[in-house]
């Protein structure tokens, strides 16, 4: 039988390393060595029989093993970049250093028949010079498949992608269909879609990755130590070999994805396709990070139909191939510590790229991964609550780049990563049923399954007990008194068992220090400490990556007082039924601010909670055992964990009733809303009215606006009772919230006047 070895041999050395392996090989009886360059291939392939089998080679220059997480060294690079046509000259060079350097490698084999049948059936070309492309990309992508066998999944990149996509049958059928609808020529259409992919796909390589990690690493290196939960990631990768993975992670900072990039290059997982908006596609960001895996999408697609199909297909072709993908479900840093509302966009494309697979294609059903990236500090949240208090967004650029990296050389604490555990899409899709809240769901159970996964840090509960000291400077003996009952109500949370030690609560405090949110004073008899004056936004921040932790707590608490204050005579079940409702309402009120989970499995997370609140004791049966539950507990954290955000609603539902005087009407231009509702916070926050400075925030009050969409309180049809009414009940929720703060009050003094002053 005929053998065609197809070369990808780029210099003299590579030749000879190839015409020895052939040699080695098949002895050299009927073997015959082909560039695979198009008309010698196309030469080739015309007299060659149905039988004759094709293998394709390439030679390899693995650089030395090194630890995985290190930083690329140059031999490092000079060997990855041996294969590039203009550095064929370093090939004898590499060699000449280590002979056993260079190295072989041979794709998976096929006969020629074969080819002709799978070219057919994917370009509709059976001959001619679609065929030999076809051949080509074949024989590419196998050799990419056998060189990873020795450099590790990592490097695992995607070749060719464009020409895949626009010569692949199916998606000329789909683009035939658009042309109709467009008016257009489906040549005109698929040349626009090459053109749109062209902009956005990524075009990796391995030495691109390695450059690109070398020239990052400033910004992330220096700041953080990596604290990573290693358990689920074996089981990780080895799904990620047979279905294609979805990273869906929280963003806090423009360092997010050189983080958990490191993190996955660590542990042998390949590089992810990270969508990101073009407005950081400037030199030299741009050009190095598109070839290390950045896909540069826009921000608005508006109406460019052929945009979305170029998404769609290239969403498609990445999951079929198992390549992975990796974006940021919430669409931006959050400004408040906590996650933002999730964004459906790029998931609608993701679900309807999977929807034009065949069902038995890996990426019919790609696992959905949930991941936290938390941070004990960050070097850019002075700029996020400024941002947050409605100053401008800096533009990026080389100089804000500059500024951010010299900002990235001191050590803050560590960088936290954690998983949770994967979603399979269609599961998702199937639990979510059918109809328009369908993606919402799905977005949402991600949302919860990251803020499952989000460790407590010390930094966040330090400041979380330092803002509940309703702004009074405080020894060491009593910060550590408040916290203390903190850390005993999260004492399943390992990360923040540093406070445990006197040594630990000191260290977390400097730091704080160190970054302007916490203030030390020296200068009397002891030395005490307190939120830096206009630091509230910054601390807030620190203070709201805890939060989610303490909700349930929070809801529970908050329901308990409304039952107990209702003055009503309730009796053995009624008395937990009215609790129920009581969260249920306030879960829908705040829907928009916090990530529930399903109901069956909230209340189960409420009645927990109600055995911790009274360990040992039975569930209260009457109103007035509610209240002596309340009276007795030794920590209330509603407070400090919703009123926050209740206010702020206040505030947006206040200036809404009065939108419109006695007519009401439809709120046309949110920037001028907005911009009342930031002076009325302004001046309730003077006037002692609101909790905190933090509660004046357009990002809050940005979500408050969507609740009241929500309700249909926006538009033309909104009555003033409608929204008045929504006003009331806020009001109502805050006054709850006030009174439990009160009861705080007096658990907090007894704290800090039993500590040594």
């Amino acid at each position: 039988m005929a053998t065609l070895v197809l070369s990808g041999a780029r210099s003299r050395a590579e030749r000879e390393l190839v015409r020895e392996w052939t040699e080695t090989t098949y002895g050299g009886n009927g073997v015959r060595v082909v560039p695979d360059g198009a008309r010698e291939l196309a030469g080739a392939l015309d007299g060659a029989g149905p039988d004759t089998t094709v293998v394709p080679v390439r030679v390899v220059w693995p650089p030395a093993e090194r630890a995985s997480s290190d930083a690329p060294a140059l031999g490092d690079l000079l060997s990855l970049s041996a294969r590039r046509r203009g550095l064929r000259h370093a090939h004898a060079r590499v060699r000449g250093w280590s002979p056993a350097r260079g190295r072989v490698v041979a794709g998976d084999a096929a006969t020629v028949e074969q080819l002709r049948r799978e070219g057919d059936q994917e370009v509709g070309a059976p001959d001619g010079a679609g065929f030999v492309a076809f051949v080509r990309r074949r024989a590419t992508l196998a050799c990419d498949r056998a060189e990873r066998r020795l450099t590790g999944d990592r490097y695992k990149v995607p070749r060719l992608m464009a020409e895949q996509i626009v010569a692949s049958s199916a998606v000329r059928a789909r683009a035939e269909a658009l042309a109709r609808e467009l008016g257009m020529s489906v040549d005109d259409v698929l040349a626009r879609t090459a053109s749109c992919l062209a902009e956005m796909a990524a075009v990796q390589s391995p030495p691109a990755i390695e450059a690109f990690r070398s020239v990052m690493s400033p910004l992330h290196r220096r700041a953080w130590d990596l604290d990573v939960d290693t358990s689920s990631l074996p089981d990780l990768r080895e799904l990620g070999r047979t279905r294609p993975l979805v990273f869906l992670p929280s963003h806090r900072s423009y360092a997010d994805p050189l983080v958990l990039a490191e993190v996955l290059h660590a542990h042998d997982f390949p590089r992810n396709h990270v969508l990101g908006g073009n407005n950081l596609a400037f030199w030299p960001l741009g050009t190095l990070g598109r070839r290390a895996g950045i896909v540069f999408i826009r921000r608005s697609f508006g109406d460019d139909a052929i945009y979305k199909f170029a998404v769609r297909e290239y969403f498609g072709h990445l999951l079929d191939k198992r390549f992975n993908l990796e974006w940021y479900i919430e669409g931006g840093r959050t400004r408040t510590g906590k996650l933002r509302p999730p964004k459906y966009g790029l998931l609608r494309y993701l679900v309807d790229a999977a929807d034009q697979l065949p069902a038995d294609s890996p990426g019919y059903d790609p696992l959905l991964v949930p991941v936290s990236l938390h941070y004990d500090q960050l070097h850019e949240v002075g700029a996020l609550a400024a941002e947050q208090g409605g100053a401008g967004k800096k533009a990026e650029g080389l100089g804000w780049l500059a500024g951010y990296m010299r900002d990235q050389q001191r050590r803050i604490g560590s960088a936290r990563i954690r998983f949770g555990e994967p979603v399979a899409l269609r599961a998702a899709l199937d639990d979510a049923g059918d109809g328009p809240s369908q993606l919402e769901k799905v977005a949402f159970r991600v949302c919860v399954g990251i803020n499952r996964a989000t460790p407590v840090t010390p930094t966040s509960v330090v400041t979380f007990a330092l803002l509940g000291a309703a702004g009074r400077a405080l020894t060491f003996e009593q910060v550590r008194g408040v916290v203390a009952p903190v850390r005993r109500l999260l004492a399943d949370e390992p990360a923040i068992g540093d406070l445990d030690a006197d040594d630990g609560l000191a260290e977390t405090l400097e730091r704080l220090v160190s970054v302007g949110v916490v203030e030390r004073f020296d200068e009397g008899p002891q030395t005490v400490w307190s939120i830096g004056p206009d630091r509230h936004h910054v601390a807030a921040f620190y203070r709201n990556g805890v939060l989610h932790h303490l909700l349930t707590r929070a809801v529970l608490e908050t329901a308990l007082v409304a039952v107990a204050d209702s003055g009503r005579d309730l009796t053995g079940d009624q008395v937990l039924e009215a609790c129920w409702e009581e969260a249920l309402a306030l879960r829908d009120l705040l829907k928009f601010e916090f990530f529930f989970p399903r109901k069956r499995d909230f209340r189960d997370e409420l009645l927990g909670e109600l055995e911790r609140l009274a360990p040992g004791r039975d569930a209260p049966t009457s109103t007035g055992a509610v209240a002596d539950l309340l009276g007795k507990a030794d920590l209330l954290v509603a407070p400090r964990t919703l009123l926050p955000f209740v206010e702020s609603q206040w505030v947006v539902a206040t200036v809404l009733a009065e939108h419109g005087g006695a007519s009401g009407g439809a709120l046309e231009d949110r920037g001028p809303f907005l911009d009342a509702c930031t002076g009325l916070g302004q001046q309730w926050w003077r006037q002692q009215r609101l909790q905190g400075a933090d509660v004046v925030s357009r990002e809050l009050f940005t979500t408050a606006l969507r609740a009241a969409d929500n309700r249909g309180l926006l538009g033309a049809d909104a009555t003033p009772a409608a929204r008045a009414a929504w006003r009331d009940e806020v009001a109502a929720v805050r006054d709850r919230l006030r009174r439990a703060g009160e009861r705080e009050g007096e658990l907090r003094e007894e704290v800090l006047g039993a500590a040594p002053q």
